[in-house]
């Protein structure tokens, strides 16, 4: 929320005038899949009538392209998380990369799923895709791998600047405590040092695939049982055998695509994923997957 209002003051002090006219504005396109925290950031910043907001459809870059292309506004930004926090899929962060040097475009990227999960150090998305110097800025938490709370945007020192002055709900929130920043800068360090966590988190994906027949791409499983009352059915049930599966309902999914949502960790073991999946089969019929789908047929 901080930078996208930061955009939309951006373009405000760039204008000629006081309300930037259509081709001093910036255009800011957005995954349909984003996080709520982007749209609401991006929300904000179309209050300030100075930027354009675009959605493109979850991950198309033939979408986004068209876009791009007849989009006459010459500030352009595309933002996007980077693995996405529902399905559990990348975004196409190579044709993303080729369309910012087509387009000059600015790259923005929310790496909360992927901080410390993905990249050989534990760099996130962008390390794990090799593109890392293609990515101008890069947000991001302390309350999901890291174990903290709070988070950060990384970026170049003239973009801190801006944020710093002109992000309202970073300059209006209270300052990290020093003991969370301390124990940020821990979990840094422990996330290089200690990369058998990561080979276990992963192991454990190809655990989960080889006892569901499930074509997973990242420690995020959403299994789709269609209506809330089926999700809320099976994640009761799911904890009554031990499993705290959480039933991800409207206003986060849409109607009718309510899902049961696993989130593998390095604590969890081979073991831990075949009881699971044993106890999921009880509510659900993988093989009626053919083994990529995640829309699963339930049994309740």
């Amino acid at each position: 929320m901080a930078l996208m209002v930061a955009l939309g003051n951006l373009a405000s002090l760039l204008a000629a005038g006081n309300v930037p006219v259509k081709d001093e504005k910036i255009a800011i396109f957005s995954d349909e899949l984003n996080h709520a925290s982007i749209i609401d950031g991006i929300r904000l910043a179309e209050r300030q009538r100075s930027v354009e907001f675009f959605v493109y459809k979850h991950c198309d870059m033939s979408h986004l392209r068209a876009l791009l292309s007849n989009c006459k506004m010459k500030k352009k930004v595309v933002v996007t998380d980077s693995l996405f926090s529902m399905d559990g899929d990348f975004a196409p962060m190579l044709e993303l990369v080729e369309l910012r040097r087509k387009h000059n475009l600015l790259l923005v990227i929310d790496d909360a799923h992927g901080t410390f999960v993905c990249g050989k150090s534990g760099g996130g998305v962008a390390e794990e895709f090799e593109c890392e110097r293609d990515v101008d800025i890069c947000i991001g938490t302390l309350s999901k791998a890291a174990g903290c709370h709070g988070g950060f945007i990384a970026c170049s020192k003239r973009w801190k600047q801006l944020i710093q002055s002109r992000g309202r709900s970073f300059i209006f929130s209270t300052a990290t405590p020093v003991p969370i920043a301390a124990a940020g800068h821990a979990a840094v360090i422990v996330a290089k040092r200690e990369t058998w966590r990561r080979r276990e988190l992963w192991n454990r994906v190809e655990d989960f695939r080889a006892l569901t027949g499930i074509a997973i791409s990242s420690p995020i499983i959403s299994l789709i049982v269609g209506s809330e009352e089926k999700a809320l059915k099976a994640s009761r049930k799911l904890l009554k055998s031990g499993f705290r599966v959480t039933a991800m309902r409207p206003p986060t999914v849409p109607p009718n695509s309510c899902r049961l949502r696993i989130a593998l960790s390095a604590a969890h073991t081979t073991d831990d994923l075949r009881k699971l999946t044993s106890a999921l089969s009880s509510y659900i019929n993988f093989q009626d997957t053919g083994g990529t789908s995640l829309h699963i047929h339930s049994k309740l």
